[in-house]
């Protein structure tokens, strides 16, 4: 998902806040582990039923792997990156810290392996970027970043202020 931020001061550019493709809610996560550990369960007190004493020892561990799995995917999907593009600085931000900053007229856009990979570089340093989007997402990723480029590395008119004649 994409969500585009423009400059508050009318400035171009704009803060592109990205964010993995959820399938589910979190109650329909809870519903999805509910549904998976009743079924292990019920599998578990049959085989209990049967003689398999350890039956309900393997559907514990069995669930706490399917809950820590879940988790996991969970947290993976809160992971997101924010682009800001400005007459200033292109940076990029993976959670608390900038991981790259460089002046808009440096920067340069690159496009790889068929719209695969997007990568941002100046300076030697380079970030791809939009990593866990889809295929349709990444190429709007990078027609819209492209034109905030152009747009943040024009030079911008200035406009004189008591100015004397």
């Amino acid at each position: 998902m994409i969500e585009v931020v423009p400059w508050m001061s009318g400035d171009p550019g704009a803060q592109l806040r990205l964010r993995p493709p959820r399938a589910l809610t979190a109650r329909q996560f809870v519903a999805l582990f509910a549904v998976l550990a009743g079924a292990m369960w019920l599998g578990a007190g049959i085989g209990w039923l049967a003689g398999n004493v350890l039956a309900p020892v393997f559907a514990l561990l069995h669930s706490a792997g399917v809950a820590a799995a879940l988790r996991w995917l969970w947290l993976s999907g809160e992971r997101g990156e924010e682009i800001a593009i400005g007459p200033g600085v292109v940076e990029v931000r993976r959670g608390a810290g900038a991981v790259f900053s460089a002046h808009p007229y440096w920067v340069r856009l690159q496009v790889e392996e068929d719209g695969e990979r997007i990568t941002l570089s100046s300076s030697g340093r380079r970030v791809e970027v939009g990593a866990f989007l889809g295929p349709a997402e990444r190429s709007q990723l990078a027609r819209c970043m492209g034109e905030f480029l152009v747009a943040a590395a024009r030079p911008q008119p200035t406009t004189q202020t008591g100015s004397r004649q």
